[in-house]
């Protein structure tokens, strides 16, 4: 694990790729609190995960391809049950036809999600905290919400604390996601996208 005052390194980064290729929608951004940076299997990421989900006091959004760690799931329910506006984006056959999915039994209890209905794959995996506070933190990377990304998985992970303008920009990504999706009212699934190649759903009973 390594932490780095500011976000000298991660602008540093950024900065190359910025002059070397156009990327849409692509931000360069001033140093500002700490960025911690981890890695699976030698750093308990979702247990920092779910420390930063246990802290939150506003709100969580959570953009997700597979999830089915149940300690994180527990987590956002936790925030949930305390006031805090948990929602998530969702790829949907990931939480629709994997049947060890957390997805299903967040909606049931209350949790608002999304699926995201455009063409290809949702891969994202970020979690964002508190964007409007002085605590935002955004939490990105390779990892999947599951065990397996953990114990089995070489996978890395940024976290950045107390940074509201990463915070922002992720927020405005998570919009335009939620903006492509269909929020699921845990019965009949949304149709994919025509304008791809994902075919239509057919619906299966999910544990």
């Amino acid at each position: 694990m390594v932490r780095v005052p500011g976000a000298v390194a991660f602008c540093g980064a950024l900065l190359l790729a910025c002059a070397s290729m156009p990327i849409a929608q692509a931000a360069v951004l001033a140093q500002a609190g700490t960025v911690e940076i981890v890695f699976t299997p030698d750093d308990a990421v979702d247990r920092r995960i779910i420390a930063l989900i246990d802290a939150a006091k506003d709100e969580v959004h959570v953009l997700a391809y597979s999830f089915t760690h149940r300690g994180i799931a527990r987590a956002l329910l936790d925030a949930r049950a305390r006031g805090v506006k948990v929602e998530i984006v969702a790829d949907r056959a990931q939480s629709l036809e994997l049947p060890q999915s957390a997805v299903p039994d967040l909606k049931r209890r209350g949790v608002a999600i999304w699926l995201d209905t455009a063409p290809g794959t949702a891969h994202n995996k970020v979690v964002i905290i508190d964007p409007r506070s002085g605590n935002a933190t955004t939490v990105t990377g390779s990892f999947n919400f599951t065990r397996a990304a953990q114990t089995s998985n070489a996978e890395n992970v940024v976290i950045f604390h107390r940074n509201r303008d990463v915070a922002r920009i992720y927020e405005r990504y998570y919009e335009r996601r939620r903006a492509a999706s269909q929020r699921w009212g845990g019965t009949a699934a949304p149709r994919a996208s025509p304008r791809g190649g994902a075919p239509p759903y057919v619906e299966r009973r999910v544990p």
